[in-house]
């Protein structure tokens, strides 16, 4: 069983930042792409960015030059560094992993909870 938990939410006004975490634990062989994905309300939910297991990194246009995804394979976790927040970015912001549990299982993706990211003007 996996579970991804994220964290570093909060409230911020326009032009602040916030880092999210989230970390993966349980029964865990590998983690290969992990992502960060946003939901508004009344919206869908959207990609915001990708980091690799080798760390390459692509970003939604929107979020290109503010956001910087990172990665500690050691520990399990992906960052998201939002800087320059603006009120379009208010959101849930969901981690997603995709994960092998032991070397000869299939891979498959996980979700987190969701972590609330509100920027006021």
């Amino acid at each position: 069983q996996v579970q991804l938990v994220e964290s570093g939410g909060g409230l911020v006004q326009a032009g602040g930042s916030l880092r999210l975490s989230c970390t993966a634990s349980g029964t865990i062989f590998s983690i290969n792409a992990m992502d960060w994905y946003r939901q508004a309300p009344g919206k869908q939910r959207e990609w915001v960015t990708t980091i690799t297991r080798a760390g390459e990194t692509n970003y939604a246009d929107s979020v290109k030059g503010r956001f910087t995804i990172a990665r500690d394979n050691a520990k399990n976790t992906v960052y998201l560094q939002m800087n320059s927040l603006k009120p379009e970015d208010t959101a849930v912001y969901y981690c997603r992993a995709d994960i092998r549990a032991t070397w000869y299982s299939a891979e498959r993706g996980s979700w987190g909870q969701g972590t609330q990211v509100t920027v006021s003007t």
